[in-house]
């Protein structure tokens, strides 16, 4: 037999408080354990988490491109139709002036026909007087040849 010369009973309290504490490491092992596991599955939701944050910004970054593309174009759409517009307006002047000038020229047209109206009219009476008194003239010369 080995040497100890401790009594059974001190050899089984000492294997009892040995047991014990390794039943505190093993439960502080085993609490470690799950502390770590927790932790971990922090740090995975944390990081499922900054994945769809970052998915989220992604998706406002597209969004925000896209509503500046529409405004980009609405600008444009709107310059294009101030031009149209001013062009119109241009063309409107111009259409305004050769009315205008239309109708001076138009006026002009009416006022020469007036004036060569009447100086047909005064042809027109020169040429009856000169009528009448071929008459008259035929008129005289008949009664003296009778």
């Amino acid at each position: 037999m080995p040497k100890d010369r401790r009594p059974p009973e001190e050899h089984r309290q000492q294997a009892e408080g040995v047991r014990e504490k390794a039943e505190d490491l093993r439960q502080d092992a085993e609490q470690g354990r799950r502390f770590t596991e927790e932790h971990r599955i922090s740090a995975e939701s944390a990081r499922t988490e900054a994945e769809q944050f970052r998915r989220f910004a992604e998706e406002a970054r597209e969004v925000r491109d896209l509503h500046r593309e529409a405004l980009e174009s609405l600008r444009e759409e709107r310059e294009r139709l101030r031009e149209a517009g001013e062009t119109a307006r241009t063309s409107g002047e111009e259409a305004r002036a050769a009315a205008d000038a239309a109708r001076h020229a138009a006026m002009e047209a009416v006022q020469a026909t007036a004036e060569t109206l009447q100086a047909t009219f005064e042809n027109m009476k020169v040429v009856e007087e000169m009528r009448r008194t071929l008459r008259d003239i035929r008129g005289v010369n008949k009664l003296e040849s009778n």
